[in-house]
C-alpha cells in the first residue's frame, strides 16, 4: 500500500530541504515543487495562465514517482499550494486545478512552521513576517479542512526530521 506524506507550508520554511531528508531517511522517491523548474525556464514573470501548467507539471511528477514508489512518496507540495497563490496574486483559480485537488488523495500532511529565517531566493515574494503569518494560517486550515493526519513541524532541520520520522512512523506503524 502506498501511502502519500504531502509537505506544505509558506515560503521560505524548509518544504524542499525537509522532503529530500524525508525521502533519503525512508530510502523513497519524492517529487519536487515543479512550480520552480517551470519558473526558472521563463524569461518573464509567470502569469496566471502559467499556473495551469505548472499544475499540470506537478501532477505529471507526481505520477511519474508514483511508477517507482512502493511503501512512501513523499511530495514537496501539492495543488493546493498553486491555488493559494492563484487566489493571492489573481483572485482566482483555474477549474481544473480545483477538480484535480477534489480528486488527488493525500495520507499525511506536515505543514512547515515559520520558525526558521527567511532566506532570499529571486522565486520568492513575500518575506514580511506578517504575509508569512498570513499565508501559514491559510495552509494550517487547508491541512485541518484536509480530515486527513497532520503535524506543524517546528524548530532545526534535524528537529524537523526526527519530529517528521516519527509522526510517520507512528501514522503508518513503519518501525
Amino acid at each position: 500500500m502506498l501511502h502519500k506524506i504531502v509537505v506544505i507550508g509558506p515560503e521560505s520554511t524548509g518544504k524542499s530541504t525537509l522532503s529530500k531528508s524525508l525521502a533519503a531517511y525512508f530510502n523513497c522517491p519524492w517529487v519536487s515543487e515543479y512550480a520552480r523548474e517551470y519558473i526558472e525556464r521563463l524569461d518573464r514573470p509567470y502569469k496566471y495562465e502559467d499556473l495551469l501548467e505548472i499544475a499540470k507539471g506537478q501532477i505529471n511528477e507526481e505520477e511519474e514517482a508514483m511508477k517507482q514508489a512502493e511503501g512512501l512518496l513523499v511530495c514537496d507540495t501539492d495543488l493546493h499550494v498553486i491555488k493559494v497563490w492563484s487566489q493571492h496574486k489573481f483572485g482566482k483559480t483555474h477549474p481544473w486545478i480545483e477538480q484535480q485537488i477534489s480528486n488527488r488523495k493525500y495520507d499525511l500532511y506536515l505543514l512547515t512552521d515559520i520558525d526558521i529565517p527567511w532566506e532570499n531566493d529571486p522565486q520568492r515574494e513575500h518575506p514580511e513576517p506578517e504575509k508569512r503569518e498570513y499565508f501559514f494560517k491559510i495552509y494550517k486550515q487547508i491541512v485541518i479542512n484536509s480530515g486527513l493526519p497532520y503535524k506543524i513541524i517546528s524548530g532545526s532541520l534535524k528537529e524537523r526530521l526526527m519530529e517528521s520520522v516519527e509522526f510517520i512512523e507512528g501514522s503508518f506503524k513503519i518501525c
